[in-house]
């Protein structure tokens, strides 16, 4: 910029006019060339003019307003955007900023409630529930971002899919997942498998502290959980089932019960930082409530003998199943329900799918003679015979379109109605239900009346997942064949529990009381609440049901009995055999046997029952006197002494099998 003088510039000196020699004359302009000459007094003559020096050029500044009203302009301009947007994220869209804020801040997870365990009826724990983990991770920090690695989620998956033998590609999958800050890598891990992720992750820690790669597991976390745990293996699966993935109930009473034995689940909500809490800023929880102990009516030991029983029977026939329970008479409580083949609810991955049920409540079959006990007892309460009433078994005998037989081939038998029970005559037992009415079609509704009675085509009133209430059809739908089948146990379908409370109601003098498998449950208070009173019907009378009682011993005590197996020294035993055509249900014709006995003990007075029956038994004998009478001696006479019953101080006056025409 060029330098301004603050000096003021020279004056331009102007000459003076030449005055005049004369007063009050003008001047008079000189001649040319002449020259005056100075005289005395005269002024002096003028210096010649000096050449003019040009003055600097002078740059004046522009007015600074302008420029000052820019700048503000522009100032004014930012700090409105600034205020717009700051109006913006506070007051007019705070609520949706804020909702965002948390969420990536915020997380919530279930607090688990601790499933409540189940109990045999001494308080012998069947099922319980210990610690254990579920794994998670914040997909977030598997990105390339924060590992600066793109194949995070593969490395990860790599080192933990052995540790939680799960699929490498399937965990990778979780890790990518977008859009979310958590996902559940395995659930009800033992302490164990996290206590390897743990070391596995601070030795990633170190070398990413050291300079080394970033810890690509450090998203992987864990939340508190729990794992149901079977103490007892493969003792009573088929009763107490088993929990899936979800921790629900997945069979049997864990389904059944699952709403008292889940409790209810909880909720925490808390600040969080690297996918960790961050334990200053707080957080709200709602604790969980955990669910109700449940105790059962099952005596485990009894369960245990039970099981053994019919498992060592199954597997020395090469049958397809078999089932026993044993049930108090008096009060309806199950003490053992065993199934054969089990499954151990511990690890299903090892069991047969086909396993995986309680074939006694959900196997329906034709249980054969142990059901003429019912058309017996509907034969004595009518008045229409009496255990000494006569009747004469031909060979064979035609009704209808058939042509019927006993189990074997022989002469004509002279027997008591009491003979006809012991010996498990079909054709005795067709002669005697006649009586109940003046025409067959009047008989079969008689008949069928005590069939509902006694519980058959019905539930049990267990209310157990999977249970069928079997086929009765009503008298006035009985075909040609089933009106002289069913008297003898074909031609109708029972489960195993139906078959036992039959049983049972004889037992208890003629009144049948439903099964109950639950005696109460416990609260998270430790407060004790009862199962509901089961329902109690009379179905005979209790003369007809001691009257039964004496003759079903005959089964048992008498040399012509077809149950001389199943006597216990000491005991007065009452018992029924049952030998029946078995429908394949995998080709709905008949095939094979079942085979099976009921009773129950001491006869006089009666305390336990026990029903067995195998299906489709393979080797050896396949009568239900030879293969079931054994196991339900085993098992009733290790109940009888499990539950300290005495033995019977007297005998019993036998009833005449045979009569002399």
């Amino acid at each position: 910029m060029t330098e301004v003088s603050d000096r003021e510039p020279p004056r331009r000196r102007v000459p003076a006019p030449a005055r005049s020699s004369k007063p009050g004359g003008s001047a008079r302009p000189a001649k040319p060339g002449s020259q005056r000459r100075p005289g005395p007094g005269a002024r002096p003559a003028r210096r010649p003019a000096q050449p003019r020096t040009k003055a600097p050029r002078v740059i004046r500044l522009g007015s600074p307003r302008p420029r000052l009203r820019l700048v503000s302009l522009a100032l004014a301009l930012v700090l409105i955007a600034f205020v717009v947007r700051l109006l913006q994220v506070q007051a007019v869209d705070a609520s949706e900023y804020t909702a965002k804020a948390e969420k990536n801040r915020y997380l919530s997870r279930t607090l688990a409630a601790a499933r409540g365990g189940i109990t045999d009826r001494n308080g012998v724990d069947l099922a319980i529930s210990v610690d254990a983990n579920d794994i998670t991770a914040d997909p977030t920090l598997f990105t390339k971002k924060a590992t600066k690695t793109g194949d995070a989620p593969e490395q990860a998956a790599a080192l933990l899919g052995p540790i939680l033998g799960k699929d490498t590609d399937e965990l990778a999958a979780k890790l990518r997942t977008k859009k979310t800050r958590y996902v559940v890598l395995a659930r009800r891990q033992t302490p164990q498998v996290w206590t390897q992720i743990k070391d596995l992750k601070s030795t990633l820690a170190e070398k990413a502290g050291e300079g080394g790669p970033a810890n690509i597991l450090a998203g992987v976390l864990q939340e508190p959980s729990s794992k149901r745990v079977y103490p007892n293996g493969d003792l009573g699966a088929g009763i107490l089932g088993w929990v899936n993935a979800d921790g629900k109930g997945g069979g049997g009473i864990e389904q059944q019960l699952n709403g008292d034995l889940s409790g209810k689940d909880g909720e925490i909500r808390y600040a969080q930082s690297g996918g960790r809490q961050v334990p200053t800023a707080g957080s709200t929880e709602k604790p969980a409530v955990a669910g109700s102990e449940v105790e059962l009516t099952i005596d485990r030991d009894i369960q245990w003998a039970a099981q053994h029983a019919i498992a060592e029977q199954v597997g020395k026939s090469k049958a397809d199943r078999g089932y026993v329970i044993v049930q108090d008479n008096r009060t309806g409580e199950i003490l053992a329900m065993a199934n054969s083949p089990g499954f151990d609810p511990n690890d299903l991955s090892e069991a047969d799918g086909g396993a995986l049920h309680n074939w006694g409540l959900e196997d329906a079959y034709e249980p054969g003679s142990t059901a003429k006990v019912m058309s017996m007892a509907a034969v004595l309460e009518e008045g229409a015979a009496t255990p000494g009433t006569h009747v004469t078994v031909p060979n064979r005998l035609h009704r209808g379109d058939r042509l019927f037989k006993d189990d074997i081939d022989h002469p004509t038998w002279y027997l008591t109605l009491n003979g006809v029970l012991a010996k498990s005559s079909n054709i005795g037992t067709i002669l005697a239900t006649g009586q109940l009415g003046k025409t067959q079609a009047a008989a079969n509704k008689v008949l069928y009346s005590y069939l509902r009675k006694f519980g058959i085509g019905g539930y049990t009133g267990l209310d157990f997942p999977g249970e069928t209430k079997g086929i009765l059809a009503p008298a006035d739908q009985w075909s040609t064949s089933q009106q002289y089948t069913i008297p003898f146990g074909q031609g109708v379908s029972v489960n195993a529990m139906q078959a036992a409370s039959v049983y049972s109601t004889i037992a208890n003098g003629g009144v049948r009381v439903e099964p109950t498998l639950v005696r109460g449950t416990k609260g998270a208070d430790g407060r004790f609440t009862p199962a509901a009173e089961p329902k109690k019907t009379r179905v005979v009378s209790e003369k007809t049901a001691k009257t039964l009682a004496h003759m079903l011993e005959s089964v048992v005590d008498d040399e012509e009995g077809t149950g001389t197996k199943a006597r216990i020294p000491g005991y007065r035993v009452a018992g029924k055999t049952g030998t029946a055509n078995r429908v394949d249900p995998a080709t709905g014709r008949y095939r094979g046997y079942t085979s099976s006995f009921a009773g129950f003990a001491p006869a006089d007075n009666p305390r336990v029952t026990v029903y067995c029956a195998i299906q489709n038994a393979t080797k050896g004998s396949y009568f239900g006197g030879q293969i079931c009478g054994p196991v339900y001696k085993e098992v009733l006479e290790f109940a009888l002494k499990t539950l300290q019953v005495p033995p019977t101080g007297d005998t019993a006056d036998r009833l005449p099998v045979t009569f002399t025409p």
